[in-house]
């Protein structure tokens, strides 16, 4: 279904709404930005948006210890919108006047403009209102602990966030898009991601007679370099399973054996079956790979999250969203992600989609997320708010129409 009409896209954009927000937004925007917080321990940003959220006279509701949601409008609720509000410990570099005061914690994923867009929904939605010009209900969840197992959507959702929600919709920072425009997908757009944690153990010895003991560090290597091997043979190679590595630590001499070592990573995949099913074989092939060398294997695989799936519907909302508030030529094609993302678990239980929100400067360089001197090109926060409450707009009047009641624009 189509949410919005060609006439529709006459009707005058929220730039005007959003003109009076903007520099309140940037400044709340840097003020979190230089003030990080780490997954479950984001008790200032929360109090800086439950602040934000009562001087405009909204009513949030907190979650148990961080995070919050607040519903803006009377009625059914519409649609969800979803932020997450948690940093990284990562060290920026970036050399900005707000940059991080929090040493070895920033905001290098971009839940900072992810936070600032929804809470500028927020705002938009609530002036609306005030003017009489909202005419139905939704629903702002600014979500603790995106960067962390357990999920910090599993956490809201046990405490009731997605009741009375018929859909949600989510953003995140592209680095790789231009600010002003936006990137939609139908289906997957991120991958699922888990963590894998091996220790082995032997009875370790010299360096000059390793057939008498555990060659401890062999082991370790045939295991780094065989497991992801196996797995690419063993697994549809279409579903793109990828197991890397990040920590690999054995021994302190180097004429002396160890008694243990310690391997960690992830493993990422793109199909939500593959990924059940690399699960199951991924303890049959470490245990195999690691057998011909005599080492006692403990695994640990801790399961993160499926991919975040866009449903057809929902993206439909985001395009037409965007067609209306930025133009057509706005919204690019984004490639499916390796990056793990925990709205997954959300999008599992209501339909839902994810959109791009490019941040990268036109012209200007190309950085990475999860990276110290990510920069992301602020402008990029008036398009989130623009295209999230114009969908927002067109979800309630798609939620009139189904009930039977009269459209208003």
């Amino acid at each position: 279904m189509r949410f919005t009409s060609e006439a529709q896209y006459q009707i005058p954009t929220l730039a005007g709404w959003m003109e009076p927000l903007v520099d309140r937004l940037v400044g709340f925007r840097r003020d979190i930005h230089a003030n990080p917080e780490l997954s479950f321990r984001e008790f200032r940003t929360t109090g800086r948006i439950v602040a934000a959220l009562e001087e405009a006279g909204l009513s949030p509701q907190r979650f148990e210890g961080v995070g919050v949601f607040v519903d803006v409008g009377r009625g059914p609720i519409a649609l969800g919108l979803r932020a997450d509000i948690d940093a990284l410990p990562v060290l920026e570099e970036t050399g900005l006047p707000y940059a991080s005061t929090n040493e070895g914690v920033c905001h290098a994923c971009g839940h900072d403009i992810h936070t600032t867009v929804m809470l500028g929904v927020a705002l938009l939605l609530k002036n609306m209102d005030d003017a009489g010009q909202l005419h139905g209900r939704i629903r702002v969840i600014f979500q603790p602990a995106e960067e962390t197992l357990p999920s910090g959507a599993l956490f809201v959702i046990s405490q009731g966030a997605l009741e009375g929600i018929p859909r949600i919709l989510a953003l995140h920072c592209e680095p790789r898009i231009d600010a002003g425009k936006i990137g939609t997908r139908i289906g997957a757009i991120t991958s699922a991601s888990d963590t894998i944690k091996i220790e082995l153990t032997g009875r370790g010895g010299h360096t000059s007679r390793p057939h008498l003991t555990e060659d401890m560090v062999f082991a370790l290597a045939q295991i780094a370099v065989n497991v992801p091997a196996v797995l690419n043979r063993r697994i549809d190679v279409r579903s793109a399973v990828s197991v890397v590595w990040g920590q690999i630590h054995a021994g302190s001499a180097p004429n002396a054996i160890p008694a243990s070592g310690y391997m960690a990573g992830t493993m990422r995949c793109l199909d939500a079956a593959a990924w059940h099913g690399a699960g199951e074989l991924l303890d049959e092939v470490v245990r195999q790979v690691a057998a011909p060398y005599g080492v006692d294997v403990k695994l640990e695989h801790i399961r993160g999250v499926p991919p975040v799936v866009n449903t057809a519907e929902e993206t439909e909302l985001i395009e037409d969203a965007a067609r209306a508030e930025i133009g057509s030529s706005a919204i690019v094609l984004t490639p499916q992600s390796m990056g793990g993302e925990d709205f997954a678990w959300m999008t599992q239980r209501v339909p839902g989609a994810m959109m791009r929100l490019g941040t990268r400067t036109p012209g200007g360089d190309t950085y990475d997320l999860h990276r110290g001197d990510y920069i992301p090109d602020e402008r990029a926060i008036a398009v989130g708010v623009r295209v999230m409450a114009r969908a927002a707009l067109d979800a309630i009047a798609a939620s009139g129409a189904r009930d039977g009641e009269p459209v208003e624009a």
